[in-house]
Order: structure tokens, then sequence, then C-alpha cells
């Protein structure tokens, strides 16, 4: 019948590897993930003001968990 050897496994894995590679990279460089990537690399320009909530929320989340610790 068919033996698989190790050699064939390498192969294969070679393989999808790369093809799982190249999907990555359509992905990535697609015209639909644009908009959603141009916002991800603006987050660290964000408005202060949605920083300063935040680390309040945090503050208020970390010390309602002191008090009622799981």
């Amino acid at each position: 019948m068919f033996e698989i050897s190790v050699n064939d496994l390498r192969s294969w894995h070679t393989v999808v590897m790369l093809v799982a590679f190249l999907g990555i990279i359509f992905w990535a460089y697609s015209r639909k993930r644009h908009k959603s990537f141009d916002e991800a690399a603006n987050l660290p320009f964000a408005d202060n003001d949605l920083d300063v909530q935040s680390v309040k929320e945090l503050k208020a989340n970390q010390g309602s968990n002191k008090e009622n610790p799981q």
C-alpha cells in the first residue's frame, strides 16, 4: 500500500506552512483590512481624554475586585 516516511511528512509540513504564510500575507495586505489597520496604527495618538477615562475605569474595576475577591 502507501507508506509515509518522515521526509514525506516534512515535505507536507513545509507546503502547509508556505500556504499559511501566503494566506496571512494576502489577508494583511487586502484592501478590506486597510481601514482597520490604519485605525489600529493611529491608536497611540488617540484622544487623551479616552485614555484618562480608561485609566479611571481600570482603577475602579481593580478596587471592586479587592473588595469582592473570588
